[in-house]
């Protein structure tokens, strides 16, 4: 058996934690720089505001309805989804952590009453982090999101369903809308509209060759996990990442060399602790820019240069300044650039992996040791506690008018308790 915990319209109730009054009323949260709705309560929802929305858009909806609008505080939403993956721990052996709001429980060779496990499971959740929870439990990992999408739907389920007999699952799946099944992506989906497939149960009714043919092995996996044929396996730990992205659109345009290559050096310093974090080295960075399409009036440009690292490269010096070095080259004047980032590419493992003999061992080993500590101190005291000086103050400078305080990570926004 597999249970799925997803938290219901995360980041909105992270925010109701601490403004439990929000409880019961409409509450958006917004993509960086205030761009758009990427989450929304149930009763936001209601309301007609959709995924994706943009801001400026929905407004009147907003004014009108006396909607909550927060700014993402993804330090926030980072500690409550490590408060709730803590819990889930303590009720199996083994936890992946699939996304920041949903985390597969493996329960394989348990015995228990998986029903009452479901709902204990979520009202634990709810009473030490006061987030809502959603339990599936199903004989697969496919099944299991679905019966959690079923807490979601009927409140009489208490949070928590355990969906395993035969008949109860084709009941679910005939009325199940094949584009809400895990691992059903929109080429897939469009595909399956012009077969006339609608239903999940639909999909099951395909012959294995057709699927096979059709969808190749993610969904021929996905059509026998339907049937409860467990075959997506259970990872407790996660695969390293074949390429890492730090990208951010600024606030406003920017026009000076020094401000973009702070900016710049800040996303390679951020991409290094990932890379590091999984214990891997990048043997290509790409630096990329570019201008707000949105204001044609304005001088247009973008692209991006690549630098390439021979023999692998994790260690926050090497990477930060040849970061630098090629935002300098990337840099034109008179242009205002709104978005840019660092990706690493051809991602490789660091164990095993040896360096040229033309390798200076001395100052790679100097520059190693530099990062780890580099690596506790952001462990001990947070991403940006310590900083290179080509970054500057290390901040985004985002539009974030509507931040709530870090409740939990920071000691100045600490909620405070008055006894009179």
């Amino acid at each position: 058996m597999y249970a799925l915990a997803d938290c219901n319209n995360f980041f909105a109730s992270c925010e109701r934690v601490f403004r439990p009054e929000l409880n019961g009323k409409p509450v958006i949260v917004l993509s960086n720089n205030d761009g758009c709705a990427i989450a929304r309560s149930n009763e936001a929802k209601a309301l007609g505001i959709k995924m994706g929305d943009p801001y400026f858009k929905i407004k009147p909806i907003i004014e009108r309805n006396n909607v909550a609008v927060f700014s993402s505080n993804f330090a926030l939403y980072g500690d409550m989804s490590a408060r709730v993956q803590e819990v889930l721990r303590g009720f199996a052996p083994s936890v992946e952590v699939y996304s920041i709001d949903e985390a597969f429980l493996d329960l394989t060779g348990m015995e228990a009453d998986f029903d009452a496990l479901a709902k204990t499971i979520s009202r634990e959740c709810r009473r030490l982090t006061a987030i809502p929870v959603s339990v599936g439990i199903s004989p697969t990992k496919t099944l299991a999101k679905i019966a959690s999408k079923l807490c979601k739907k009927y409140p009489k389920l208490q949070g928590g369903c355990f969906m395993y007999r035969p008949q109860d699952i084709e009941k679910v799946l005939r009325t199940f809308p094949v584009e809400d099944v895990w691992g059903i992506g929109r080429r897939s989906f469009k595909k399956l509209a012009d077969m006339g497939v609608k239903t999940a149960w639909d999909y099951c009714q395909l012959q294995e060759t057709t699927v096979r043919k059709l969808f190749n092995l993610p969904g021929f996996r996905t059509w026998k996990e339907l049937m409860g044929i467990p075959c997506i396996e259970f990872e407790d730990m996660i695969e390293p990442k074949q390429s890492i992205c730090i990208s951010r659109s600024f606030a406003h345009e920017v026009t000076t060399l020094q401000e973009f290559t702070e900016q710049i050096a800040t996303f390679a310093s951020r991409a290094t602790a990932k890379l590091r974090a999984q214990n891997t080295l990048a043997t290509e960075m790409a630096v990329f820019a570019m201008t707000n399409r949105f204001k044609e009036s304005l001088p247009q440009t973008s692209g991006g240069l690549y630098t390439v690292f021979p023999d692998g490269a994790a260690d926050y010096r090497t990477i930060v300044t040849s970061a630098i070095k090629t935002a300098r080259s990337l840099f034109r004047p008179g242009f205002g650039y709104k978005k840019a980032g660092v990706v690493f590419t051809k991602i490789i493992p660091a164990e095993g992996a040896s360096a040229s003999i033309w390798a200076d061992t001395d100052t790679m080993e100097r520059d190693e040791n530099l990062s780890k500590v580099l690596d506790t101190i952001h462990k001990s005291f947070g991403n940006g506690a310590l900083l290179w000086g080509a970054q500057g103050d290390g901040q985004f400078h985002m539009a974030q008018e509507h931040r709530s305080p870090h409740y939990t990570t920071l000691w100045s926004d600490i909620p405070k308790v008055t006894v009179k």
